[in-house]
């Protein structure tokens, strides 16, 4: 479901495929699971994710509570446009950091 590759002092985490109710326990675990190794910086690749769920946008936003409140930098990009409109649409878009590149993502995370 997801690939990792390490950055300074955090990760750029691929989300592949579809985050709904099938899996989201799962999707959740990893996430803070990577949370829970101390990094300071995550990146949310979205360039592969076709699909996400209420129950996904639930996990993304558990994500982004404990990655506040450990102080660690989340970003996500790359949203495919009708994973965008998701995210738009729940107004998740007004509470994450969210831009189009992994350039922007780097650049963001890393200031």
């Amino acid at each position: 479901m997801f690939t990792h590759e390490a950055i300074e002092n955090g990760e750029i985490i691929a989300l592949q495929g579809q985050i709904n109710s099938g899996n989201a326990a799962e999707a959740e675990n990893e996430l803070a699971a990577t949370l829970d190794r101390g990094v300071s910086r995550l990146i949310l690749d979205c360039s592969q994710l076709s699909y996400i769920s209420s129950a996904g946008l639930r996990v993304i936003l558990i994500l982004a509570k404990r990655s506040r409140a450990s102080a660690a930098k989340l970003v996500l990009f790359g949203m495919q446009p009708s994973v965008r409109e998701v995210f738009a649409i729940s107004g998740f878009l007004a509470i994450l950091q969210v831009v189009e590149s992994r350039e922007e993502a780097l650049e963001l995370a890393l200031a």
